[in-house]
């Protein structure tokens, strides 16, 4: 990695974990229907690190950003273990869906490097699998299953059209 990948990735990481932060925990916070509705925009800082990262790497990064989270959250770790979890998982969900070719590693798993229709499945495998984590750790018990489930497929929604409007937005190359 050269000096303007990483200052690339360090300006998109405090962008994105400010705005995580600042503005969607607040929509979290409201009553009502948002009840079923959080808008996690950070995972997306993980799903697109360089293939060349190790797997150990990702889940020490995903670590990291959700320790991060868990600070300004209260959640108490979390976040930091549905980031290990989505660091751990994005190396196999990279193999299943491998293409023919295989992969380049030196790119990063972007709409740009690997078209929308890639980009849209393999993100949405992974951010199911975490959101289910996150949702299943949250409320630490399979009782409340149907809440589990229910979070997890209108925060997916959410969650996931907010990710494809920034990818379009900043559209990261690298």
């Amino acid at each position: 990695m050269n000096s303007n990948t990483i200052i690339n990735y360090t300006f998109r990481w405090i962008l994105i974990l400010t705005v995580q932060v600042l503005l969607l925990k607040r929509i979290d916070m409201m009553g009502g229907w948002f009840y079923y509705m959080s808008i996690l925009l950070y995972p997306i800082l993980i799903i697109i690190l360089p293939l060349r990262l190790s797997t150990i790497t990702v889940m020490a990064i995903g670590f990291l950003t959700g320790l991060y989270i868990d600070m300004f959250y209260d959640s108490l770790g979390v976040h930091a273990s549905a980031c290990v979890f989505l660091g751990f998982t994005r190396g196999i969900v990279l193999a299943i869906i491998s293409p023919r070719e295989g992969y380049n590693v030196s790119y990063s798993p972007t709409i740009h490097q690997f078209g929308l229709l890639w980009f849209v499945r393999y993100t949405s495998i992974l951010m199911g699998l975490f959101l289910f984590f996150y949702f299943s750790m949250e409320a630490f018990t399979f009782y409340y299953i149907f809440d589990i489930i229910g979070k997890t497929i209108i925060s997916f929604i959410v969650s996931m059209i907010f990710i494809i409007i920034y990818m379009f937005i900043f559209n990261p190359k690298e």
